[in-house]
């Protein structure tokens, strides 16, 4: 079976082995590659249309527990202004997001413990009372106990990317975390019934080809309702501040054969892509992404939460970030999607 015989396969059956998929990740040329991503961009107009849902991200916390050797918000990076929101202003936040017209409110920090359970569950609700909105937690890891109480709050969904899906190299990027421990949560948000989103992290240091295929196989096998994909950016302030980062072109390939595998997954284009090259998040929209998360903060927050540097849209107001996506999306003959953006696989 040649290249292109393969992607139609995938595109087909959306069922690949992992050498099968190996195989997809490496084409032999420019014509191969060009046909992954159209029969990606195909099977998304297919079975998700040609909207583009827009999720508008809050920051709320650049403080974090953990000590990620990727992450510029790792525990140890002393440089960091770190900063909270009070409640009140995440709401204020969110109101003022839905006035613009997110249909999609997604809440990210650091695993941050200031805010408990009960402390998110309050804000999930307030915003709930003002805004018709799905929210989406990404959070970190927390218990069964503390994710129930969130989803009877009225969470919709929780983003929690394993980053790497084989154990050992997940040892090697997170000192003090636990692969298993990662897997038991989002199969404890997978039975709360919340839609689940995961992914990776696309050229971290020691990353092999397997184990991106690793990472596509264990999507698969979550059968996730979101699928994360970008690339590896280093940060100064981490070990792996040397390192080369992810490239535009494999991040590619990931995001268009998750769209094969997983026909009817919500995917993004992600701020990372879109840092690391100036069309990165219209290339990704043509490989089969279908969502965009502009950030909704205040831009005197943004360059706080600083995962990876030299992010775009630092500076930007929130309604202007709002008018430039809607540019783009429409420059690229689509819409922008004015419901919730709910999974439609089931």
């Amino acid at each position: 079976m040649d290249y292109f015989e393969l992607v139609d396969k995938a595109y087909k059956e959306h069922n690949l082995a992992k050498g099968e998929v190996m195989r997809l990740l490496e084409p032999k040329g420019v014509e191969e590659e060009a046909y992954l991503f159209k029969k990606a961009d195909q099977l998304r107009h297919e079975c998700v249309g040609d909207c583009v849902h827009l999720r508008g991200l809050i920051e709320f916390s650049s403080h974090c527990r953990r000590n990620c050797k990727y992450c510029g918000l790792r525990r140890d990076n002393v440089s960091l202004e770190r900063y909270r929101l009070s409640p009140e202003d995440i709401v204020k936040i969110a109101h003022n997001a839905a006035l613009l017209g997110y249909k999609t409110i997604v809440l990210q920090s650091g695993e941050d413990e200031f805010y408990t359970a009960d402390v998110m569950a309050y804000i999930i609700k307030e915003i709930k009372k003002i805004a018709d909105v799905a929210i989406t937690l990404c959070i970190g890891e927390r218990s069964y106990e503390e994710y129930k109480i969130m989803k009877e709050a009225g969470a919709d969904r929780y983003l929690l990317k394993f980053e790497t899906a084989n154990p050992g190299h997940y040892r090697e990027m997170h000192p003090d975390m636990s692969y298993k421990d990662r897997i038991d949560c989002l199969m404890a948000l997978k039975d709360l019934g919340y839609e689940v989103g995961s992914g990776d992290i696309v050229g971290l240091p020691g990353q092999t080809v397997e184990h991106l295929a690793e990472d596509i196989m264990l999507l698969k096998e979550l059968d996730v309702e979101m699928a994360g994909i970008g690339p590896f950016i280093p940060h100064h302030s981490t070990p792996f501040r040397d390192e080369a980062r992810g490239t535009l072109e494999m991040t590619l390939r990931m995001v268009a054969i998750t769209r094969l595998m997983l026909p009817y997954a919500n995917i993004p284009a992600t701020t990372a892509v879109g840092t690391i090259h100036p069309q990165g998040r219209q290339k990704a929209l043509m490989a089969g992404a279908n969502v965009v998360m502009p950030n909704v903060m205040p831009p005197e927050y943004r360059p706080r939460y600083e995962i990876y540097p030299s992010k775009i849209c630092i500076g930007e107001k929130p309604s202007h970030c709002r008018l430039c996506i809607e540019g783009i999306i429409r420059s690229l003959g689509r819409e922008v999607g004015q419901d919730y953006g709910s999974y439609r696989g089931r």
